[in-house]
């Protein structure tokens, strides 16, 4: 297993340890250990063009949530948890002001890693199309075992993700996986706001903020 994989488990090993077992005391720690897999560095982004060609050979529902992945640099969960910035506000956390600049659409919160409620914005004609889809009452929707009260008649989670790999393949021959079209935009907004001027750091927290990540040198990773 890779070195993230490795970390949790020794984690979980070691409260079961200080917290059931009691071999370990509070303040003792297991050995941090170096996981001998070779971890992949390889970018995993699409072009614009490779992810129309996806968006071609999916069905409506499908394709609208990975037009909206992609213009928002959603994960697969957050597109059912999708709301409208009205009716859920998103957790407090400092922010540019550079954030979103230069993008125009509507305002909407999605559920994200760590309980973050952030803010993201969808283009105008997308989002049209999104609230053409709104159920009348919120939805229950189970993915990966975990539940969600999805608001819109759209794909999202694991099925979204295996539809977007399945279309991925069939027209490139190849797939990166659902989660590239958050580096394609990780890697847009670089080069939007990089163009407009600002400098390197700046433009790098103002995409970690969208994307949501606590810490730059994840966002920096989309970046390859």
């Amino acid at each position: 297993v890779g070195q993230k994989t490795l970390d949790m488990e020794r984690q979980a090993i070691q409260a079961m340890f200080q917290n059931v077992t009691g071999q370990l005391s509070r303040g003792e720690r297991l050995p941090v250990i170096e996981s001998k897999y070779q971890q992949d560095l390889a970018g995993r982004s699409y072009t614009p063009e490779q992810v129309q060609g996806i968006v071609n050979a999916q069905t409506e529902r499908n394709a609208l949530s990975t037009e909206i992945a992609h213009a928002a640099g959603l994960r697969a969960h957050e597109l059912l948890t999708l709301q409208r910035i009205e009716e859920r506000a998103p957790s407090e956390r400092p922010a540019l002001d550079t954030k979103f600049e230069g993008r125009d659409g509507d305002k909407y919160t999605v559920h994200g890693k760590g309980g973050l409620v952030r803010e993201v914005v969808i283009p105008q004609a997308l989002a049209a199309r999104l609230e053409g889809r709104r159920f009348e009452s919120p939805q229950k929707v189970t993915d990966r075992n975990i539940k969600y009260e999805s608001r819109y008649d759209i794909s999202g989670g694991n099925k979204w993700s295996s539809s977007f790999t399945n279309a991925s393949n069939r027209t490139l021959g190849w797939s990166n996986g659902a989660h590239g079209v958050r580096h394609s935009y990780a890697q847009e907004r670089m080069s939007e706001l990089r163009t407009a001027g600002l400098s390197y750091e700046k433009s790098l927290e103002t995409v970690s903020q969208e994307v949501g990540h606590f810490r730059q040198d994840i966002t920096e990773v989309y970046l390859r």
